[in-house]
C-alpha cells in the first residue's frame, strides 16, 4: 500500500459516499486508475466494507459502557466458549483481547441503566467462565473519528 493508496482510504473514511469522480479530484488521479486503486484495495481486503455513521443517541441507544472483563481461566475451551458468545451479543459492538489486569475490553451500548443491569444478567452472566466484570459509563466524547492518522 502506498501514499496514493492511503489518501483514497483516508478521503473514503471522511466520505464514503463520494463518487467516483470526487475521490479522484480529493486525491489528484485520474478517474480510471482512481477506479482501478479503489478496486484492488477492495478485492485486497483492506477496504473491507462501507457502512454508514450513525448517532447513538438519535437511535435510541444514548449509554456507552466500556466493559473489562476477566476469565476465570484460560484454557482454550474457556477462552473460546467466551469469544464464541460474545459474538452473538448484539449490544457489544467491539471486542478487543487486552494485555494487563482484564482480558478483555468491550464496547456496549444501551438505552440506559436499567438496559445495561438487563444486559449483564441475561448476556454476560449465561456464558459462563467470567471471574469479574469493570464497568466504566462514558458521559461525554472529547474525539471520535473514524478517519486513520497519515503514514510516513
Amino acid at each position: 500500500m502506498d501514499a496514493k493508496d492511503r489518501q483514497i482510504i483516508r478521503a473514503l473514511q471522511r466520505n464514503g459516499r463520494m463518487t467516483n469522480q470526487d475521490l479522484a479530484a480529493t486525491v489528484n488521479l485520474s478517474p480510471s486508475p482512481c477506479l482501478r486503486r479503489l478496486k484492488l484495495l477492495e478485492q485486497s481486503g483492506a477496504i473491507v466494507g462501507y457502512s454508514a455513521s450513525i448517532d447513538a443517541a438519535a437511535y435510541g441507544l444514548p449509554v456507552t459502557v466500556f466493559v473489562s472483563i476477566t476469565l476465570t481461566g484460560h484454557t482454550e475451551a474457556v477462552v473460546k466458549q467466551f469469544e464464541q458468545e460474545i459474538r452473538r451479543v448484539d449490544q457489544v459492538l467491539e471486542c478487543f483481547v487486552m494485555t494487563g489486569t482484564s482480558d478483555y475490553l468491550l464496547r456496549v451500548v444501551v438505552k440506559d441503566l436499567s438496559d445495561y443491569e438487563t444486559f449483564v444478567r441475561k448476556r454476560l452472566h449465561p456464558i459462563g467462565g467470567i471471574g469479574s466484570i469493570d464497568s466504566r459509563f462514558v458521559y461525554g466524547v472529547v474525539k471520535k473519528t473514524n478517519v486513520f492518522p497519515v503514514v510516513e
